[in-house]
Order: C-alpha cells, then sequence, then structure tokens
C-alpha cells in the first residue's frame, strides 16, 4: 500500500473542497444555512491532512520494526521515527531529490526502499559507501582493507527464543554499536541473488568481499547471522533512500525502550 500516494489524493480532494467553499459556495450561501455534509467533513479534514502530509513528506515518518535483523540495536516491535531531510529533501511520492542536505555516513542506521521490491521499506546500517571495498570475511568487517574494531560484550540472550548469540561492540569511524553473530550459522552466504553489481563481489567460503558502486551503499544488519542484507541482495540506490532512523517512540512491550536508540 503506497500510503503517501493515498495521503496526497485525500489532501488534493479535501483541498478542492475547501477551496471551492472559500471562494464560492460561502458567497452563496446563507449565513443560517448549514454547510452541507462533504463541505462540513472536507474542509474541516484539509488542514489535518495537510500539517500530516507536510510533516510525513520533508520532517519525520514513523516506522515500525518488522523483524530481528536489527537486533539488539532495535527489536521486533519498535516503533520509530525516521529524519526525511538528513539525506535531502525529496518531492513527496515520486521521491525525486531537489535539495542535497547530507550524505549517508557510514554507522547510520538508514531506511530505504528494498531494491528488489521497491514497494517494501527495509532498515539496515550503512557499511560501505561509494567506492568503498567492503570485506566480511570469517565474520568480520574489513573496509578498505583495515579491519573495524570488535571488542567482546559477552552473549546476548534472545528473550523470545531462548538462546544465545555472541555480542560484540563494533566501532565504525565515530559510531560504535552491538552486533550479534551465532556460532553455529556459516561464514559463506548462501542465498546471494543476481542483483545488479553483482560482478563487484567476490564469494568465497569465507564470506563476501564487495567494492561498492558510485551512487550505491553496502548496508548490513547487526543481526548479523539473521539478517539478509547488502551480502546476499546487493546496493542500495541512492535514489531509494527514505530517510534515517533516529528515535524509538513506542514500544507497547517494553515501555522502557523509548528513547534508547539514537
Amino acid at each position: 500500500m503506497n500510503f503517501a500516494l493515498i495521503l496526497f489524493v485525500l489532501l488534493v480532494m479535501t483541498g478542492i473542497i475547501w477551496l471551492i467553499d472559500l471562494v464560492w459556495l460561502k458567497k452563496h450561501r446563507n449565513k443560517s444555512d448549514k454547510d452541507p455534509w462533504w463541505v462540513e467533513y472536507g474542509a474541516s479534514f484539509f488542514p489535518v491532512i495537510l500539517v500530516v502530509f507536510v510533516l510525513r513528506s520533508f520532517i519525520v515518518e514513523p516506522f515500525k520494526i518488522p523483524s530481528g535483523s536489527m537486533i539488539p540495536t532495535l527489536l521486533v516491535g519498535d516503533f520509530i521515527l525516521v529524519n526525511k531531510y538528513t539525506y535531502g529533501i525529496r518531492l513527496p511520492v515520486i521521491d525525486k531529490k531537489i535539495i542535497d542536505v547530507n550524505l549517508p555516513a557510514r554507522g547510520d542506521v538508514m531506511v530505504f526502499r528494498y531494491p528488489e521490491d521497491p514497494s517494501l521499506d527495509y532498515i539496515k546500517r550503512v557499511i560501505g559507501l561509494p567506492g568503498d571495498t567492503v570485506a566480511y570475511q570469517n565474520k568480520r568487517l574489513s573496509i578498505n582493507g583495515k579491519p573495524v574494531p570488535v571488542v567482546a560484550e559477552g552473549d546476548y540472550l534472545h528473550p523470545e527464543r531462548l538462546y544465545y548469540s555472541r555480542r560484540y561492540r563494533e566501532t565504525l569511524g565515530e559510531v560504535s554499536y552491538s552486533i550479534l553473530n551465532d556460532g553455529d550459522a556459516p561464514a559463506y552466504i548462501p542465498d546471494a541473488s543476481r542483483f545488479p553489481g553483482r560482478e563487484n563481489c567476490k564469494y568465497n567460503t569465507a564470506g563476501v568481499i564487495c567494492r561498492v558502486p558510485a551512487g550505491h551503499y553496502f548496508v548490513m544488519g547487526d543481526n548479523r547471522d539473521n539478517s539478509r542484507d547488502s551480502r546476499a541482495w546487493g546496493f542500495v540506490p541512492e535514489e531509494n533512500i527514505v530517510g534515517k532512523a533516529f528515535f524509538i517512540w513506542l514500544n507497547f512491550s517494553d515501555p522502557g525502550r523509548i528513547g534508547s536508540f539514537k
């Protein structure tokens, strides 16, 4: 469902009703007459829909975490806010960038349209920038030949599934975050697609090495052995970017998580 398009259609319809009433109907209606129901509802909903449309299109958009690929940073059921202008101002519905602001940085948690099905929004961490060589070998990450610092943090208990993963603190540039690895999961990538730009990647028994094409980004989930990401389906085109995740605003099962993500 294209919610942005539905919202835009409602905005246009209610806006037309509001405008017709303002410039014509009011002038030909007695002050004692009650507004027709379609004018009353259309005109009253227009400012509300306008505010929601502007906020969602240009400032922030709510997003619900649907899977465990970003555990332990984000959990299933977290409701987050996505900054829509961090990476530039885009026209709503057609998603065409009209103003550049910032570019994604390594370590950002980014929402984007899934390259294999743009109707779906995905959330992952930015690992590689255009021109970078990203190597994920034997479950250790390197960028342009330099290993990314990682420190063991102890085991992580998945509360719903009651099993442990190994937890590490990874530092990518100025950003530090926790990642998970499962000891019994293979290092190789078993389900890689024939994605555009696959010739930039080399797969082996230890994992994958990719050079990120211009205008694209390499992303991974923090739950490394339970995330299907750029290692399997390739690079995120710049035009697919939605925004930067920055805040947990609700979690029904664990209110203590509100505001815990930066």
